[in-house]
């Protein structure tokens, strides 16, 4: 596997020659900031953020992302231009040697949490979900305090100019039900299959977080029924899966180690986290070590290590903690013992291990 950080472009407040600092960290995962979702991308910009990665002695170990415009996921007829944008991007990216695309399918709402600075009782601070507040709170009122709650930094998933327009993009989805949400995606896959086999580019779908309907919008990548549907859906190694411990472990039933086994070959990037759940519905995130969560963080990191995965992962959503001003979940010092954490897990796991 190859350790990597998020890296949130020159506004960041991690620089590069920090993430350098990490033990164990070759690459960095990043995307193109100042580009809009159906925007196409240019080989010239992809290749300025690659430089300037590797100035830093790091690496562009892949992106996260090239946001699906939403006309392709309500599909609609503007939906072809936009897929032929997304290919012009991926063939920038393929020109410059880019072989990994994280991106989601989950329509309005990214990743969604109702507080974004939990008080924990070792005095750090984390992001937390809880069903009862998502059920009671009118969704432009939710992105509204989102938004005001992220101290200063733009979310990714949570870009202000697309969900000031809530309203309008609900009503764009009130037709959308899981199966055509289902279907659009698999039109899309097989209109970017051949560009992803020309420059072999791995798209890696992440998991809808949480693992359930929110605000009624449909959730399509929620456990392993559903991602085995849509991987023999478009059956091609380039069509793959974002493993997020952090968003298939909402849902408690999900097995994440079997997930994993069950998926062997075709999971090709990895966020790697800790929650605490105390209740359905309820959880907050935790410190990567598994006595500080609900997950068994060496049996996740072994079952990738027993199938083979030697792609970038990262360590997830960190607290915020030791007085940080930082994007929530996004620190730079609890991300780091992750990655130093998971590091650790897989050293012994290999050195013990009699894999060939």
């Amino acid at each position: 596997m190859i350790m990597t950080l998020r890296y949130f472009g020159p506004s960041d407040s991690i620089p590069l020659k920090y993430i350098r600092q990490v033990p164990g960290v070759k690459g960095v995962i990043s995307t193109l900031y100042d580009t809009k979702p159906g925007e196409p991308w240019t080989r010239e910009a992809v290749h300025a953020l690659k430089t300037s990665i590797e100035d830093a002695g790091l690496a562009l170990s892949g992106i996260e992302s090239v946001n699906v415009h939403d006309d392709i996921k309500i599909g609609l007829p503007s939906r072809d231009e936009y897929i032929e944008n997304y290919i012009r991007s991926l063939t920038a990216l393929g020109e410059e040697g880019v072989r990994m695309v994280c991106y989601n399918f989950m329509p309005v709402f990214d990743w969604t949490r109702t507080n974004l600075a939990k008080p924990r009782p070792d005095g750090s601070t984390v992001l937390a979900y809880d069903q009862k507040v998502v059920d009671s709170i009118d969704p432009q009122v939710f992105f509204d305090q989102t938004d005001a709650n992220s101290n200063g930094f733009v979310m990714p998933g949570w870009e202000p100019d697309r969900l000031a327009h809530v309203k309008e993009l609900f009503e764009a989805y009130k037709d959308v039900d899981s199966q055509k949400l289902f279907d659009n995606l698999v039109y899309f896959l097989r209109a970017i299959m051949p560009v992803c086999n020309k420059y072999d580019i791995r798209m890696a779908i992440h998991p809808d977080d949480p693992a359930w309907p929110v605000f009624g919008l449909p959730r399509i990548i929620t456990n392993q029924e559903n991602i085995l549907k849509f991987l023999h859906a478009v059956d091609d190694v380039h069509n793959g899966l974002t493993f997020c411990t952090g968003s298939l472990g909402t849902d408690l039933n999900n097995d994440l180690p079997g997930i994993i086994r069950a998926c062997k070959g075709r999971i090709h990037f990895a966020h790697v986290r800790n929650l605490q759940h105390f209740a359905p519905g309820l959880f907050e995130e935790a410190a990567h070590l598994s006595a500080d969560g609900t997950f068994d963080m060496y049996e996740i990191v072994k079952a990738l290590y027993d199938t083979g995965f030697d792609g970038p992962i990262r360590p997830d959503h960190g607290r915020t903690l030791w007085g940080e001003v930082c994007m929530p979940g996004y620190g730079l010092y609890d991300r780091a013992m992750g990655a130093c954490y998971i590091n650790g897990l897989w050293e012994a796991i290999e050195k013990s291990s009699t894999r060939k």
